[in-house]
């Protein structure tokens, strides 16, 4: 498939090698397919549906998704920039949006008070990222790199952070309850309480 049209319904369709950078999309539902080495940066898919879809090596930077629900997506090796996923739709009957991310760079973006509990992100960067006042409950946050992340009255409870580095979490201000940390990470916890570790 090498065009996308609007309020059309796709099925199980391949997306290959897409260039549609700095185009916009109204009303289009996606289905079971699956998008590889896309480019749609700037792009903005509004009022759209991405149900149970795949995406490989796409560059989503900057992408503009409003009104737009997501379900069931995974994005592997993606570039993701600058996306602001408060814009999109996301039900509040559904707490588990079966979101993943693998080896993706979402820099720049911001989850901010959203309800995505189960989330898996898993050696991805996240500099600059904006997870406040958000419910994460649950989620994998494995291998990940978060430079400069922002939590705050972040709900982390049960979380895994297992092998993440980085990550500025302020145990007072935050939900941590049944959180994994590795070891030495972990140690970033307690200089947010101001206490002073020796050798």
């Amino acid at each position: 498939m090498n065009r996308i049209a609007d309020h059309e319904q796709y099925y199980d369709e391949n997306f290959g090698k897409l260039l549609l950078s700095l185009s916009a999309f109204n009303g289009v539902e996606f289905e079971d397919c699956e998008f590889h080495d896309c480019h749609f940066s700037e792009s903005t898919f509004k009022n759209c549906k991405f149900i149970n879809c795949q995406f490989y090596r796409c560059n989503l930077s900057l992408l503009k998704i409003p009104q737009t629900r997501f379900f069931g997506v995974s994005f592997v090796e993606c570039k993701l920039v600058g996306v602001d996923w408060t814009q999109a739709n996301w039900p509040a009957f559904n707490i588990d949006h079966e979101l993943k991310f693998r080896k993706c760079i979402l820099n720049d973006g911001s989850f901010f008070g959203l309800t995505l509990n189960e989330l898996v992100l898993d050696e991805c960067k996240l500099h600059d990222v904006d997870f406040r006042e958000g419910d994460f409950k649950h989620s994998s946050m494995t291998y990940c790199d978060f430079t400069h992340s922002l939590f705050m009255r972040t709900d982390l409870r049960r979380v895994d952070f297992t092998e993440s580095t980085q990550y500025n979490i302020h145990v007072l201000e935050n939900f941590v309850e049944g959180a994994r940390f590795s070891r030495f990470e972990a140690l970033h916890l307690l200089e947010s309480l101001g206490v002073e570790l020796v050798d």
